[in-house]
Protein backbone atom coordinates (compact mmCIF):
# COMPACT_ATOMS: atom_id res chain seq x y z
CA UNK A 1 0.00 0.00 0.00
CA UNK A 2 0.92 3.58 -0.25
CA UNK A 3 2.73 5.39 3.08
CA UNK A 4 0.62 8.39 2.58
CA UNK A 5 1.31 11.05 5.54
CA UNK A 6 -1.65 12.89 5.35
CA UNK A 7 -3.11 11.45 8.78
CA UNK A 8 0.07 11.41 10.88
CA UNK A 9 -0.79 13.02 14.21
CA UNK A 10 -4.36 14.07 12.93
CA UNK A 11 -7.51 13.52 14.75
CA UNK A 12 -10.10 11.33 13.33
CA UNK A 13 -13.50 10.21 14.50
CA UNK A 14 -14.24 6.92 13.00
CA UNK A 15 -18.70 7.00 13.55
CA UNK A 16 -19.88 3.39 13.49
CA UNK A 17 -17.55 -0.18 13.32
CA UNK A 18 -18.95 -2.89 11.77
CA UNK A 19 -16.82 -4.39 9.46
CA UNK A 20 -16.08 -1.31 7.37
CA UNK A 21 -15.32 0.53 10.57
CA UNK A 22 -13.12 -1.36 12.56
CA UNK A 23 -10.84 -1.54 9.14
CA UNK A 24 -11.03 2.09 8.69
CA UNK A 25 -9.96 2.26 12.66
CA UNK A 26 -6.99 0.20 11.90
CA UNK A 27 -5.65 1.60 8.68
CA UNK A 28 -5.61 5.23 10.24
CA UNK A 29 -4.10 3.85 13.23
CA UNK A 30 -1.62 2.31 11.24
CA UNK A 31 -0.55 5.71 9.18
CA UNK A 32 -0.22 7.42 12.37
CA UNK A 33 -3.66 9.51 12.82
CA UNK A 34 -4.98 9.62 16.69
CA UNK A 35 -8.44 7.75 16.19
CA UNK A 36 -11.51 8.22 18.06
CA UNK A 37 -14.01 5.28 17.45
CA UNK A 38 -17.43 5.75 18.20
CA UNK A 39 -20.61 3.10 18.10
CA UNK A 40 -23.55 2.78 19.60
CA UNK A 41 -23.10 -1.03 21.14
CA UNK A 42 -22.26 -0.93 24.80
CA UNK A 43 -18.52 -1.70 25.04
CA UNK A 44 -19.32 -4.80 27.32
CA UNK A 45 -21.18 -6.04 24.34
CA UNK A 46 -18.35 -5.07 21.83
CA UNK A 47 -16.01 -7.17 20.79
CA UNK A 48 -14.69 -5.28 17.63
CA UNK A 49 -14.57 -2.02 19.94
CA UNK A 50 -12.27 -4.01 22.72
CA UNK A 51 -10.20 -5.09 19.93
CA UNK A 52 -9.96 -1.71 19.07
CA UNK A 53 -8.49 -0.81 22.39
CA UNK A 54 -6.33 -3.15 23.03
CA UNK A 55 -4.67 -1.75 20.10
CA UNK A 56 -4.48 1.54 22.07
CA UNK A 57 -6.89 3.57 19.70
CA UNK A 58 -9.74 5.65 22.08
CA UNK A 59 -13.19 4.00 21.93
CA UNK A 60 -16.27 5.47 23.31
CA UNK A 61 -19.36 3.02 23.21
CA UNK A 62 -23.16 2.85 24.33
CA UNK A 63 -23.93 6.18 23.15
CA UNK A 64 -23.24 9.48 20.34
CA UNK A 65 -22.39 12.43 22.89
CA UNK A 66 -22.55 15.69 20.68
CA UNK A 67 -19.72 17.04 22.76
CA UNK A 68 -17.23 14.73 21.55
CA UNK A 69 -17.17 16.57 18.67
CA UNK A 70 -15.62 19.62 20.69
CA UNK A 71 -12.09 17.98 20.33
CA UNK A 72 -10.35 19.16 17.23
CA UNK A 73 -11.40 16.51 14.78
CA UNK A 74 -9.91 16.65 11.24
CA UNK A 75 -12.03 14.43 9.94
CA UNK A 76 -15.17 12.10 10.29
CA UNK A 77 -14.75 8.54 8.90
CA UNK A 78 -18.91 7.42 8.90
CA UNK A 79 -20.14 4.02 8.57
CA UNK A 80 -22.55 4.02 4.85
CA UNK A 81 -25.65 3.18 6.84
CA UNK A 82 -25.43 6.04 9.32
CA UNK A 83 -27.96 8.64 7.77
CA UNK A 84 -26.53 12.02 7.20
CA UNK A 85 -29.52 13.10 9.36
CA UNK A 86 -27.55 11.47 12.34
CA UNK A 87 -27.18 14.09 14.92
CA UNK A 88 -23.49 13.65 15.10
CA UNK A 89 -23.25 13.80 11.56
CA UNK A 90 -25.14 17.39 11.25
CA UNK A 91 -23.05 18.52 14.26
CA UNK A 92 -20.07 17.88 11.75
CA UNK A 93 -21.22 19.28 9.24
CA UNK A 94 -22.36 22.07 10.91
CA UNK A 95 -18.45 22.87 11.72
CA UNK A 96 -17.74 22.18 8.58
CA UNK A 97 -15.72 18.59 9.20
CA UNK A 98 -14.47 16.45 5.94
CA UNK A 99 -16.98 13.32 6.33
CA UNK A 100 -15.32 10.33 4.49
CA UNK A 101 -16.77 6.94 4.22
CA UNK A 102 -13.89 4.06 4.08
CA UNK A 103 -14.09 3.78 0.58
CA UNK A 104 -12.33 6.84 -0.03
CA UNK A 105 -9.28 5.80 2.54
CA UNK A 106 -8.99 2.56 0.11
CA UNK A 107 -8.56 4.61 -3.15
CA UNK A 108 -6.03 6.73 -1.32
CA UNK A 109 -3.88 4.12 0.23
CA UNK A 110 -4.24 1.63 -3.08
CA UNK A 111 -1.17 0.77 -5.39
CA UNK A 112 -3.72 -1.35 -7.66
CA UNK A 113 -5.79 0.57 -9.99
CA UNK A 114 -9.67 0.06 -9.55
CA UNK A 115 -12.97 -1.49 -10.88
CA UNK A 116 -15.75 0.33 -9.38
CA UNK A 117 -19.29 -1.28 -10.04
CA UNK A 118 -22.20 0.79 -8.66
CA UNK A 119 -26.35 0.97 -9.73
CA UNK A 120 -29.49 -0.04 -7.96
CA UNK A 121 -29.79 -4.21 -8.90
CA UNK A 122 -27.06 -6.69 -10.08
CA UNK A 123 -23.97 -4.73 -8.73
CA UNK A 124 -22.55 -7.98 -6.42
CA UNK A 125 -23.43 -10.49 -9.24
CA UNK A 126 -21.33 -8.17 -11.76
CA UNK A 127 -18.37 -7.23 -9.25
CA UNK A 128 -17.96 -11.25 -8.78
CA UNK A 129 -18.29 -11.73 -12.55
CA UNK A 130 -15.51 -9.44 -12.99
CA UNK A 131 -13.51 -10.76 -10.54
CA UNK A 132 -13.46 -14.50 -11.76
CA UNK A 133 -13.05 -13.51 -15.01
CA UNK A 134 -9.88 -11.44 -14.63
CA UNK A 135 -8.46 -13.98 -12.28
CA UNK A 136 -8.89 -16.54 -14.88
CA UNK A 137 -7.08 -14.04 -17.59
CA UNK A 138 -4.34 -12.52 -15.56
CA UNK A 139 -1.21 -15.21 -14.54
CA UNK A 140 0.95 -12.92 -12.29
CA UNK A 141 -1.21 -10.93 -11.03
CA UNK A 142 -4.76 -10.89 -8.97
CA UNK A 143 -8.09 -9.31 -9.07
CA UNK A 144 -9.22 -8.69 -5.31
CA UNK A 145 -12.83 -8.57 -4.17
CA UNK A 146 -13.76 -5.79 -2.31
CA UNK A 147 -16.26 -2.92 -1.15
CA UNK A 148 -19.81 -3.54 -0.21
CA UNK A 149 -19.55 -6.96 -1.81
CA UNK A 150 -18.09 -7.90 2.18
CA UNK A 151 -14.52 -6.89 1.71
CA UNK A 152 -13.89 -3.71 3.38
CA UNK A 153 -12.06 -2.00 0.69
CA UNK A 154 -9.43 -0.23 3.02
CA UNK A 155 -8.19 -3.95 4.15
CA UNK A 156 -7.95 -5.70 0.86
CA UNK A 157 -6.37 -2.37 -0.79
CA UNK A 158 -3.42 -3.11 2.42
CA UNK A 159 -2.36 -6.39 0.72
CA UNK A 160 -3.03 -5.08 -3.54
CA UNK A 161 0.14 -4.58 -5.49
CA UNK A 162 0.37 -2.43 -8.12
CA UNK A 163 -0.25 -4.96 -10.93
CA UNK A 164 -3.05 -6.39 -9.27
CA UNK A 165 -6.91 -4.73 -10.00
CA UNK A 166 -9.40 -3.99 -6.88
CA UNK A 167 -12.86 -4.93 -8.10
CA UNK A 168 -14.89 -3.00 -5.92
CA UNK A 169 -18.69 -3.21 -5.27
CA UNK A 170 -19.93 0.50 -4.22
CA UNK A 171 -23.31 1.44 -2.82
CA UNK A 172 -24.76 4.96 -2.95
CA UNK A 173 -24.23 5.05 1.07
CA UNK A 174 -20.71 4.96 0.24
CA UNK A 175 -20.37 6.85 -2.33
CA UNK A 176 -22.17 9.97 -0.88
CA UNK A 177 -18.25 10.05 1.22
CA UNK A 178 -16.06 9.85 -1.45
CA UNK A 179 -13.42 13.03 -2.58
CA UNK A 180 -10.83 11.86 -4.45
CA UNK A 181 -11.98 8.17 -5.49
CA UNK A 182 -11.23 7.72 -9.51
CA UNK A 183 -11.74 4.42 -10.37
CA UNK A 184 -10.22 3.55 -13.98
CA UNK A 185 -13.17 1.78 -15.28
CA UNK A 186 -16.47 2.02 -13.41
CA UNK A 187 -19.62 0.04 -14.15
CA UNK A 188 -23.14 1.89 -13.72
CA UNK A 189 -25.74 -1.33 -13.77
CA UNK A 190 -28.85 0.34 -13.61
CA UNK A 191 -30.86 3.24 -11.65
CA UNK A 192 -34.41 2.48 -10.22
CA UNK A 193 -35.73 3.73 -7.05
CA UNK A 194 -34.32 2.97 -3.98
CA UNK A 195 -32.70 3.79 -0.63
CA UNK A 196 -34.93 7.04 -0.88
CA UNK A 197 -35.57 7.19 2.89
CA UNK A 198 -32.28 7.50 3.39
CA UNK A 199 -31.11 10.03 0.26
CA UNK A 200 -34.38 12.03 0.72
CA UNK A 201 -35.30 11.78 -3.13
CA UNK A 202 -35.18 9.95 -6.04
CA UNK A 203 -32.43 13.24 -7.61
CA UNK A 204 -30.15 12.70 -4.98
CA UNK A 205 -29.78 8.81 -4.65
CA UNK A 206 -28.76 9.01 -8.49
CA UNK A 207 -26.55 12.12 -7.69
CA UNK A 208 -24.92 9.93 -4.73
CA UNK A 209 -24.71 6.87 -7.91
CA UNK A 210 -22.80 9.93 -10.25
CA UNK A 211 -20.35 10.36 -7.43
CA UNK A 212 -18.44 7.27 -8.80
CA UNK A 213 -16.88 9.14 -12.15
CA UNK A 214 -16.53 12.71 -10.47
CA UNK A 215 -12.97 12.16 -10.95
CA UNK A 216 -12.66 10.41 -14.02
CA UNK A 217 -11.06 11.66 -16.90
CA UNK A 218 -11.15 11.09 -21.13
CA UNK A 219 -8.47 8.00 -20.47
CA UNK A 220 -10.65 6.04 -18.25
CA UNK A 221 -13.55 3.95 -18.86
CA UNK A 222 -17.42 4.29 -17.51
CA UNK A 223 -19.26 1.47 -18.66
CA UNK A 224 -23.43 2.53 -18.74
CA UNK A 225 -26.63 0.86 -19.29
CA UNK A 226 -28.05 2.00 -22.48
CA UNK A 227 -31.08 0.21 -21.67
CA UNK A 228 -32.34 3.06 -19.91
CA UNK A 229 -32.94 6.73 -21.00
CA UNK A 230 -32.22 7.81 -17.43
CA UNK A 231 -28.48 6.58 -17.96
CA UNK A 232 -28.20 7.93 -22.07
CA UNK A 233 -28.75 11.74 -20.64
CA UNK A 234 -26.71 11.41 -17.43
CA UNK A 235 -23.94 10.38 -20.00
CA UNK A 236 -23.41 13.61 -21.27
CA UNK A 237 -22.34 14.79 -18.33
CA UNK A 238 -19.22 12.86 -17.62
CA UNK A 239 -15.32 13.22 -19.07
CA UNK A 240 -14.70 9.66 -19.08
CA UNK A 241 -14.93 7.32 -21.88
CA UNK A 242 -18.57 5.87 -22.43
CA UNK A 243 -19.11 2.37 -23.10
CA UNK A 244 -22.49 1.20 -23.12
CA UNK A 245 -24.34 -2.04 -23.27
CA UNK A 246 -27.49 -3.11 -24.02
CA UNK A 247 -29.67 -6.26 -24.47
CA UNK A 248 -32.14 -4.11 -26.96
CA UNK A 249 -29.79 -2.62 -29.54
CA UNK A 250 -26.32 -2.81 -31.12
CA UNK A 251 -24.11 -0.32 -29.42
CA UNK A 252 -20.22 0.72 -29.38
CA UNK A 253 -19.46 -1.55 -26.24
CA UNK A 254 -20.92 -4.57 -25.38
CA UNK A 255 -24.91 -6.04 -26.26
CA UNK A 256 -27.13 -9.09 -27.30
CA UNK A 257 -27.81 -9.40 -30.73
CA UNK A 258 -30.08 -12.82 -32.13
CA UNK A 259 -29.40 -14.61 -29.21
CA UNK A 260 -25.55 -14.15 -28.58
CA UNK A 261 -23.47 -11.61 -26.15
CA UNK A 262 -21.19 -9.36 -28.37
CA UNK A 263 -18.03 -6.92 -27.35
CA UNK A 264 -17.75 -4.26 -30.33
CA UNK A 265 -17.91 -6.69 -33.49
CA UNK A 266 -16.31 -10.16 -31.68
CA UNK A 267 -19.31 -12.66 -30.68
CA UNK A 268 -18.64 -13.65 -27.42
CA UNK A 269 -20.43 -16.76 -26.38
CA UNK A 270 -24.43 -17.53 -27.03
CA UNK A 271 -27.03 -16.20 -24.03
CA UNK A 272 -27.80 -19.81 -23.10
CA UNK A 273 -24.25 -20.74 -22.25
CA UNK A 274 -24.53 -18.46 -19.63
CA UNK A 275 -24.18 -20.22 -16.26
CA UNK A 276 -26.91 -18.62 -14.69
CA UNK A 277 -30.35 -17.94 -15.54
CA UNK A 278 -32.16 -14.69 -16.70
CA UNK A 279 -32.38 -11.76 -18.39
CA UNK A 280 -30.76 -9.47 -15.61
CA UNK A 281 -28.25 -11.45 -15.97
CA UNK A 282 -27.16 -10.79 -19.37
CA UNK A 283 -27.03 -7.47 -18.54
CA UNK A 284 -24.51 -8.24 -15.94
CA UNK A 285 -22.92 -10.42 -17.94
CA UNK A 286 -22.61 -7.67 -20.96
CA UNK A 287 -21.33 -5.27 -18.45
CA UNK A 288 -18.54 -7.53 -16.81
CA UNK A 289 -17.81 -8.64 -20.72
CA UNK A 290 -17.08 -4.87 -21.23
CA UNK A 291 -14.90 -4.41 -18.24
CA UNK A 292 -12.88 -7.78 -18.68
CA UNK A 293 -12.38 -6.64 -22.47
CA UNK A 294 -10.96 -2.65 -21.53
CA UNK A 295 -8.89 -4.90 -19.13
CA UNK A 296 -7.35 -6.94 -22.02
CA UNK A 297 -8.60 -9.89 -20.89
CA UNK A 298 -8.58 -12.54 -24.02
CA UNK A 299 -12.03 -13.31 -25.41
CA UNK A 300 -12.11 -16.75 -24.92
CA UNK A 301 -10.89 -16.29 -21.21
CA UNK A 302 -14.02 -14.29 -20.38
CA UNK A 303 -16.34 -17.14 -22.38
CA UNK A 304 -14.91 -19.97 -20.60
CA UNK A 305 -15.33 -17.87 -17.17
CA UNK A 306 -19.14 -16.86 -17.92
CA UNK A 307 -20.03 -20.74 -18.84
CA UNK A 308 -18.73 -21.88 -15.27
CA UNK A 309 -20.09 -19.23 -13.45
CA UNK A 310 -22.61 -20.33 -10.59
CA UNK A 311 -23.93 -17.00 -9.20
CA UNK A 312 -23.45 -15.54 -6.40
CA UNK A 313 -24.69 -16.77 -3.19
CA UNK A 314 -28.55 -15.92 -1.89
CA UNK A 315 -28.59 -14.22 -6.10
CA UNK A 316 -30.29 -16.52 -7.66
CA UNK A 317 -28.33 -19.29 -6.81
CA UNK A 318 -28.74 -22.74 -7.54
CA UNK A 319 -29.22 -24.73 -4.29
CA UNK A 320 -29.65 -28.38 -6.15
CA UNK A 321 -32.40 -30.92 -7.09
CA UNK A 322 -34.39 -33.02 -5.13
CA UNK A 323 -36.31 -35.81 -7.25
CA UNK A 324 -35.95 -34.03 -10.35
CA UNK A 325 -36.62 -30.88 -8.62
CA UNK A 326 -34.65 -27.83 -8.91
CA UNK A 327 -34.26 -25.33 -5.55
CA UNK A 328 -32.84 -21.84 -6.17
CA UNK A 329 -32.01 -19.19 -3.78
CA UNK A 330 -32.62 -15.71 -4.47
CA UNK A 331 -33.15 -13.95 -1.11
CA UNK A 332 -30.94 -10.96 -1.67
CA UNK A 333 -34.60 -10.28 -3.52
CA UNK A 334 -35.34 -7.93 -0.99
CA UNK A 335 -37.85 -5.68 -3.43
CA UNK A 336 -40.50 -5.77 -6.49
CA UNK A 337 -37.52 -5.19 -9.02
CA UNK A 338 -35.55 -7.82 -7.82
CA UNK A 339 -38.17 -10.70 -7.75
CA UNK A 340 -39.64 -9.19 -11.59
CA UNK A 341 -35.75 -9.81 -12.59
CA UNK A 342 -35.36 -13.58 -10.94
CA UNK A 343 -39.04 -14.64 -12.30
CA UNK A 344 -38.01 -13.68 -15.65
CA UNK A 345 -35.50 -16.11 -15.94
CA UNK A 346 -37.43 -19.46 -15.33
CA UNK A 347 -40.60 -20.95 -16.59
CA UNK A 348 -43.82 -20.00 -14.59
CA UNK A 349 -45.85 -22.72 -15.61
CA UNK A 350 -43.58 -25.33 -13.64
CA UNK A 351 -42.27 -22.44 -10.97
CA UNK A 352 -43.58 -22.82 -7.35
CA UNK A 353 -42.59 -19.08 -5.92
CA UNK A 354 -41.75 -18.59 -2.26
CA UNK A 355 -42.37 -15.08 -1.50
CA UNK A 356 -42.52 -12.58 1.46
CA UNK A 357 -40.95 -10.92 4.46
CA UNK A 358 -41.33 -7.10 6.18
CA UNK A 359 -44.29 -4.92 5.58
CA UNK A 360 -43.26 -1.57 4.51
CA UNK A 361 -46.56 -0.34 3.67
CA UNK A 362 -46.78 -0.84 -0.23
CA UNK A 363 -48.62 -3.49 -2.20
CA UNK A 364 -47.75 -5.60 -4.69
CA UNK A 365 -49.96 -4.74 -7.83
CA UNK A 366 -46.63 -4.05 -10.22
CA UNK A 367 -45.96 -7.39 -9.38
CA UNK A 368 -48.73 -9.05 -10.88
CA UNK A 369 -47.77 -9.18 -14.79
CA UNK A 370 -44.64 -10.96 -13.49
CA UNK A 371 -46.69 -13.88 -11.21
CA UNK A 372 -48.97 -14.80 -14.65
CA UNK A 373 -48.46 -18.01 -15.65
CA UNK A 374 -46.70 -19.20 -11.96
CA UNK A 375 -47.73 -22.80 -11.34
CA UNK A 376 -48.04 -21.97 -7.39
CA UNK A 377 -47.08 -19.48 -4.55
CA UNK A 378 -46.05 -19.96 -1.10
CA UNK A 379 -46.50 -16.77 1.23
CA UNK A 380 -44.80 -16.19 4.45
CA UNK A 381 -44.14 -12.91 6.62
CA UNK A 382 -45.87 -10.08 7.34
CA UNK A 383 -46.82 -9.50 3.99
CA UNK A 384 -48.00 -12.66 3.02
CA UNK A 385 -51.87 -11.52 2.51
CA UNK A 386 -50.94 -8.31 0.84
CA UNK A 387 -49.06 -10.81 -1.78
CA UNK A 388 -52.43 -13.37 -1.49
CA UNK A 389 -54.25 -10.44 -3.25
CA UNK A 390 -51.40 -9.83 -5.90
CA UNK A 391 -51.50 -13.66 -6.37
CA UNK A 392 -55.35 -13.84 -7.17
CA UNK A 393 -55.35 -11.10 -9.62
CA UNK A 394 -52.51 -12.72 -11.48
CA UNK A 395 -54.72 -15.99 -11.93
CA UNK A 396 -52.33 -18.27 -9.64
CA UNK A 397 -54.45 -21.63 -9.36
CA UNK A 398 -52.30 -22.38 -6.01
CA UNK A 399 -51.49 -20.44 -3.63
CA UNK A 400 -50.46 -21.41 0.42
CA UNK A 401 -48.91 -20.45 3.54
CA UNK A 402 -46.07 -20.88 5.46
CA UNK A 403 -44.56 -19.65 8.44
CA UNK A 404 -41.67 -18.77 7.28
CA UNK A 405 -39.17 -19.07 4.33
CA UNK A 406 -37.86 -22.73 5.98
CA UNK A 407 -41.70 -23.82 6.30
CA UNK A 408 -42.23 -22.72 2.90
CA UNK A 409 -39.26 -25.11 1.44
CA UNK A 410 -40.95 -28.33 2.65
CA UNK A 411 -44.23 -26.99 1.37
CA UNK A 412 -43.20 -25.94 -1.80
CA UNK A 413 -41.68 -29.56 -2.18
CA UNK A 414 -44.59 -31.30 -1.14
CA UNK A 415 -46.40 -29.18 -4.12
CA UNK A 416 -44.36 -29.85 -6.81
CA UNK A 417 -43.80 -32.36 -9.35
CA UNK A 418 -40.78 -33.37 -11.43
CA UNK A 419 -39.56 -31.06 -13.42
CA UNK A 420 -40.17 -28.18 -11.59
CA UNK A 421 -38.44 -25.25 -9.82
CA UNK A 422 -39.24 -23.89 -6.33
CA UNK A 423 -37.72 -20.27 -6.33
CA UNK A 424 -37.13 -18.30 -2.78
CA UNK A 425 -37.23 -14.43 -4.46
CA UNK A 426 -39.25 -12.72 -1.60
CA UNK A 427 -39.39 -8.98 -3.19
CA UNK A 428 -39.42 -8.41 1.06
CA UNK A 429 -36.91 -7.44 3.01
CA UNK A 430 -36.38 -9.82 5.53
CA UNK A 431 -36.53 -8.09 9.05
CA UNK A 432 -39.64 -8.91 10.31
CA UNK A 433 -38.28 -12.62 10.76
CA UNK A 434 -34.58 -12.23 10.16
CA UNK A 435 -31.73 -10.66 11.43
CA UNK A 436 -31.19 -10.07 7.63
CA UNK A 437 -31.65 -11.33 4.22
CA UNK A 438 -28.64 -13.61 4.51
CA UNK A 439 -29.54 -15.27 7.12
CA UNK A 440 -33.01 -15.92 5.31
CA UNK A 441 -31.37 -17.67 2.88
CA UNK A 442 -28.79 -19.72 4.79
CA UNK A 443 -31.84 -20.90 6.69
CA UNK A 444 -33.64 -22.33 3.29
CA UNK A 445 -30.62 -24.05 2.17
CA UNK A 446 -30.40 -26.21 5.35
CA UNK A 447 -34.13 -27.05 4.94
CA UNK A 448 -33.24 -27.96 1.50
CA UNK A 449 -30.39 -29.69 2.66
CA UNK A 450 -32.58 -31.39 5.34
CA UNK A 451 -35.14 -32.30 2.66
CA UNK A 452 -32.53 -33.90 0.67
CA UNK A 453 -31.14 -36.05 4.01
CA UNK A 454 -34.92 -36.88 4.75
CA UNK A 455 -35.59 -37.82 0.95
CA UNK A 456 -32.07 -40.01 0.64
CA UNK A 457 -32.91 -41.88 4.15
CA UNK A 458 -36.59 -42.98 2.98
CA UNK A 459 -35.53 -44.52 -0.62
Amino acid sequence: MKKITTYQNKKVLVLGLAKSGVSAAKLLHDLGALVTVNDGKPFEENPQAQDLLALGIKVICGSHPIELLDEDFSMMVKNPGIPYSHPLVQKAQEKGLPIITEVELAYQISEALMIAITGTNGKTTTTTMIANILNAGMTDHKAYLSGNIGYPASTVAKKAEKDDCLVMEVSSFQLMGVKQFHPKVAVLTNLYEAHLDYHGSWEAYVAAKWQVQQNMTTDDFLILNWNQKEIQELAQNTQATVVPFSTREVVDGAYLYQGTLYYKDAAILAADELGVPGAHNIENALAAIAAAALWGIDYQVIANALRTFSGVKHRTQYVGKIDEVAFYNDSKATNILATQKALEGFDPHKLILLCGGLDRGNDFDALIPSLKGVKAVVLFGQTKHKLEDAARKAGIPEISFAENAEEAAALAFELSQKGDTILLSPANASWDQYRNFEVRGDRYIAAVEQLSEKKGSSQ
